[in-house]
């Protein structure tokens, strides 16, 4: 059984979060740049810490993963999900395979993934962006131009790829940010 899930997974800081009741007006002002689902949660309201941190990142977070344009938002997802169970971080892992599969409408093949691995039978163009995700978070180093071919030979343009390339490097962060402030929780039985 994989550890990687669909099902909501909890998660407990190693520093005390900012009480929403007592935060100051710059955390607040941080706080309401997020998207509305996460303002309230203990996780951001640990990066809430840092007001400034917090606002940089919220709006660059907003900028990678919800433009208009570019990459569409199911594959960012997925990329998301993909780079997330190659760092190990569970939490990240649930809440994008959650998303994929919303925006996708394809939970199946994302519930592959996670039993699987992401070298799971899945379509061509998420395999691809599938072994470069892998690749750019574990060795990125390692990755030449070479890479981004087979994305390109299924039609992805330059906007694309970098929009990709984006989110992969971001969650590289956001993985790191997570697991080192706190820990994940496995969903109730």
């Amino acid at each position: 059984m994989s550890r990687f899930t669909m099902e909501e997974v909890g998660w407990t800081p190693r520093i005390p979060p900012v009480e929403a009741e007592t935060a100051t007006p710059a955390q607040l002002a941080a706080l309401e740049a997020c998207p509305p689902a996460q303002r309230r949660s203990t996780y951001f309201l640990t990066l809430a810490n840092d007001p400034a941190s917090l606002g940089e990142r919220g709006a660059l977070f907003n900028t990678v993963m919800y433009a208009p344009r570019g990459l569409p938002r199911a594959d960012r997802e997925f990329s998301t999900a993909i780079v997330s169970m190659a760092n190990g971080c569970v939490y990240c892992t649930s809440v994008h395979a959650r998303r994929f599969a919303d925006l996708s409408k394809q939970r199946e093949a994302m519930q592959r993934v996670l039993d699987e691995g992401h070298k799971a039978e899945i379509d061509p163009r998420r395999r691809a962006i599938a072994d470069f995700s892998e690749k750019l978070t574990l060795t990125p180093g390692a990755v030449t131009a070479a890479d981004l071919a087979p994305l390109r030979a299924l039609g992805m343009d330059e906007l694309e790829l970098l929009d990709l390339i984006h989110s992969i490097a971001m969650f590289a962060n956001a993985n790191r940010l997570m697991q080192s402030l706190g820990e994940s929780e496995p969903p109730a039985a």
